[in-house]
């Protein structure tokens, strides 16, 4: 027996699948209805067969619009969850884990004290950080070593937080990180899993800038790279940093040290000039028997560059008590890329408008004005001396002035430190601290971008998002 229908069916044409239209279906539904009573019936939507006829087309609509999902999701450009993780197979590719913070910290102690990997400290919120490198106390008295939160995630870790030692080890006498921890990230995203799967392809070649890049972003743990190089004889400044002559310049956030220059060697032949702050030994053990050849890798882990916010949103009988928390919870999701638009990276722009829309869907929050900046544009300079909350100054360039947030490449400054009163020499400031005499960058949240230097990695804390209600 052969049924027939009024109903129209999917299509497929040269540019995939077509649906019908709704009022399309409904009326082959109704005609089909019409038929199998014998014809008259009233088409009025009003009536029982009208209303019977409306719901058999919403069924048929929901399940045409679930076949049409499920059809764009052979196409990369449009493929997420499991369909993704499938076409990331067919590159050997797996979605990578959600990463932890990383911190630079600094740890004290007794000359010719080794900190083992794996040693462990404690932040100010009972977060438990590991030591991914292990490094030697120098005569100096302190060594600058990587930590990663045990639990992964954009967890934040401001300067200074990260001071208690959770595991004695004999010599180490204190811990802290001069500067914000490089927040973690969430499970990849759809759009981070399709740009890595993009340039998978790269990971496949050699010499080509793309594919040290993917090499490096391929190492466990690593957050962030850029890569860029200078191809002339004389050294030239690009993105903030100055780039020796003929030599390839890569920064990378994150990640064992010894893994990403083994990373690097492996994409680049050697030979080349190398830019950084950082050196780590690449032995060819290829064909060779030990003793081994050895290659000298300098590659940059960029200091931090803290990210001011300035939000301003309008007072209301909706707005939450703990409005300003959640501004802050979402501007830093959002910054970390978890919300599944794009993160902060290494020599990026940060645009204040990428930020309005995850706060505007907070549902209540009506935007004044949200604003940013860094320490890369600055409304004075001076060198600053801080006893408790007296800011004292002298050799000032610029002008300082209240509302301003100032810090110091040591970081030994609090993030958050805001000027709240005073002139001349003798400033307010909001958090109390002691702060030996030096360079000091005072700046303001007044812009609609910020741009960061290829040597710099932008980190972000709640002291620096500054939410008023009005």
């Amino acid at each position: 027996m052969v049924v027939a229908t009024n109903v129209p069916g999917v299509t497929f044409g040269p540019n995939g699948v077509q649906l019908p239209s709704e009022q399309a279906v409904l009326d082959g539904v109704m005609a089909d209805y019409n038929t199998a009573f014998g014809g008259g019936l009233n088409p009025s939507l009003s009536t029982p067969q009208g209303q019977l006829a409306s719901s058999t087309t919403a069924i048929i609509a929901e399940a045409n619009n679930k076949f049409l999902k499920q059809s764009t999701q052979i196409d990369p450009a449009y493929a997420e969850g499991r369909w993704q993780d499938a076409i990331g197979r067919i590159y050997f590719l797996e979605r990578d884990p959600s990463e932890p913070t990383v911190v630079q910290a600094r740890c004290t102690g007794g000359a010719r004290v080794i900190i083992p990997a794996g040693a462990l400290a404690k932040a100010e919120d009972g977060n438990i950080y590991v030591c991914t490198e292990a490094g030697e106390i120098a005569g100096t008295g302190f060594v600058v070593l990587p930590f990663a939160c045990q639990i992964p995630g954009p967890i934040v870790c401001p300067a200074g937080s990260l001071n208690t030692i959770y595991q004695s080890v004999n010599g180490w006498d204190s811990i802290t990180n001069d500067a914000d921890g490089v927040i973690g990230r969430d499970v990849e995203s759809r759009e981070a899993f399709e740009e890595r799967r993009a340039a998978s392809v790269a990971l496949n070649s050699r010499g080509s800038l793309p594919s040290v890049q993917a090499a490096v972003l391929d190492v466990p743990g690593v957050l962030d790279a850029y890569v860029t190089e200078n191809n002339a004889a004389a050294p030239v400044v690009a993105g903030g940093a100055t780039l020796a002559g003929k030599s390839l310049y890569v920064a990378a956030v994150g990640g064992g040290l010894d893994a990403i220059a083994n990373a690097i060697w492996s994409k680049k032949a050697p030979g080349c000039g190398y830019n950084g702050n950082t050196t780590r030994n690449v032995f060819d053990t290829a064909g060779y028997d030990a003793p081994y050849p050895t290659y000298p890798v300098t590659f940059e882990v960029p200091p931090a560059l803290p990210i001011l916010f300035a939000v301003n949103i309008l007072n209301g009988p909706l707005v939450p008590a703990d409005a300003v928390t959640q501004i802050q919870n979402t501007i830093i999701k959002a910054f970390s890329g978890s919300d599944g638009g794009p993160r902060a990276r290494i020599g990026s722009t940060i645009l204040a408008s990428r930020y309005i829309a995850p706060v505007s869907l907070l549902g209540w929050a009506q935007i004044v004005s949200l604003l940013v900046g860094s320490a890369n544009v600055t409304q004075a300079t001076f060198t600053g001396a801080i006893a408790g909350t007296t800011l004292t100054t002298s050799g000032v360039t610029g002008a300082i002035a209240v509302g301003q947030t100032i810090s110091n490449d040591a970081g030994t400054i609090l993030p958050g430190t805001i000027i709240t009163a005073g002139s001349g020499s003798s400033w307010t400031i909001n958090k109390s601290q002691t702060v030996g005499s030096g360079p000091v960058k005072a700046a303001r949240a007044n812009a609609n971008q910020v741009v960061v230097n290829i040597n710099q990695v932008p980190t972000i804390s709640a002291d620096n998002i500054a939410v008023t209600i009005t």
